[in-house]
């Protein structure tokens, strides 16, 4: 009875400490004020903390985004609505990042440190400069894309 005692504690140990072992990804909602286009997201990050900020926007419109980090080895994705792989990944492709959205929905933006910089538990102040422009494709209905309206 002890023994089974010990390993049941054991095994909760071992998973309590793989659940903290995994990066904390913080979820915020994305919201311009009245009449305005854009906004300026400041933040922190730390080792393997991940930030999503997370934009409804609709077919037909643009979306700008300029990313300043203190630290070089941060970087943010643009991540469309139910994909499985990124729209944009700024590790290869730089702080910047206009296009017209393809699909309604809600699109994440993650900010994030590259794991040898989250490895050593470095941080980053960041400024994430956020504008969507233009009009709804209005011959693209709610939760589809371009290309299905085609």
């Amino acid at each position: 009875m002890i023994r089974l005692l010990a390993s049941v504690l054991s095994g909760l140990l071992l998973a309590g400490s793989a659940a903290s072992a995994m990066p904390a990804n913080r979820q915020e909602q994305v919201q311009f004020r009245k009449g305005e286009t854009g906004t300026t997201l400041k933040g922190r990050i730390k080792g393997d903390q991940i930030v999503d900020y997370r934009l409804r926007a609709a077919a037909g419109q643009s979306i700008v985004v300029a990313f300043r980090p203190s630290n070089p080895s941060a970087y943010f994705n643009v991540i469309a609505p139910g994909a499985d792989s990124a729209l944009f990944v700024g590790s290869t492709s730089g702080n910047e990042f206009s296009a017209e959205l393809p699909t309604d929905g809600v699109y994440t933006l993650r900010v994030y440190l590259m794991r040898h910089a989250a490895r050593r538990n470095e941080t980053a102040d960041y400024a994430l400069q956020v504008r969507v422009v233009g009009q709804a494709d209005k011959t693209v209905g709610p939760h589809r894309s371009r290309e299905a309206a085609q």
